[in-house]
């Protein structure tokens, strides 16, 4: 892939950019001359990271914030807007797998952390992101994945799949509505991936109750015998933050390999 015009600096915000998808993506974007906003709740890994990215000279910032903190998240977006005078591309990627549990047992809380962390955060940055694009412009994307999409297998994660279905809708209802300005809204939907999100998954002891057995073939990724990458899906989303894309829009891209298609 080429790298932008050298008139035209890219400028993008990416959340979750402290690890996996988000890093690996800040990191490719870097490598493609765009300048890069970076958010994250992780302070710290956001210091190194920063540290790390400007010894190679490329322009970043960050700010910490939780995306499920409105205030905080609207001021960093907005500060970040206000340093890199600018912005083109937001990528609302960061998200949780929360609690998998039976419905029975799953709790009020557990369930508002998820769908707040995942959709609520995915409307609140295209809520703040869009006043910053409308003049000149520019892409959206949004990490959802092939739970709650295309499967429905992972039993107990009725949370997690509904925020990732109502992320898919949210994209195509902001696609239609900021058309006019010319901003972009997509999807990518990732398979398995091998990133710290599933360190933190919350699995109840109690999953085996509403377990289905399922047998698949030998291996479950068509594609390729193994995990999918985070490099993979960060250059699909470089794919859909540039001009390559031009003309796409409201479109979930499946990245998995085609396993959700067994």
């Amino acid at each position: 892939m080429t790298k932008p015009p050298s008139s035209k600096i890219l400028k993008a915000i990416i959340t979750g950019a402290a690890s996996g998808i988000g890093y690996a993506t800040a990191k490719l974007f870097i490598e493609q001359g765009i300048m890069v906003g970076l958010i994250d709740a992780d302070k710290k890994k956001l210091e190194t990271i920063s540290k790390e990215f400007k010894k190679t000279g490329a322009n970043c910032y960050y700010r910490n914030a939780d995306v499920t903190d409105e205030a905080n998240l609207k001021k960093a977006i907005d500060e970040l807007h206000f340093s890199m005078q600018g912005l083109d591309i937001f990528f609302s990627n960061a998200g949780i797998n929360g609690t998998w549990a039976p419905l029975e047992s799953l709790t009020i809380s557990e369930w508002d952390r998820t769908i707040n962390t995942n959709l609520r955060s995915t409307f609140l940055c295209t809520k703040f992101a869009v006043p910053h694009m409308k003049e000149n412009g520019g892409s959206i994307i949004i990490t959802s994945s092939i739970n709650g999409t295309r499967i429905f297998d992972n039993f107990g994660s009725s949370a997690y799949s509904t925020s990732k279905a109502g992320q898919v809708a949210f994209a195509k209802m902001a696609a239609l509505e900021l058309a006019r300005y010319n901003i972009r809204v997509n999807v990518i939907c990732p398979g398995a991936i091998d990133t710290a999100i599933n360190e933190k998954t919350i699995l109840s002891e109690s999953l085996k109750e509403i377990e289905i057995k399922i047998e698949y073939p030998e291996g479950n990724r068509p594609l390729k015998q193994e995990t999918g990458t985070s490099e993979q899906i960060a250059k699909a989303v470089l794919f859909l933050a540039t001009d390559a894309s031009a003309n796409i829009s409201g479109t979930e891209l499946y990245i998995d390999g085609a396993e959700s298609l067994l």
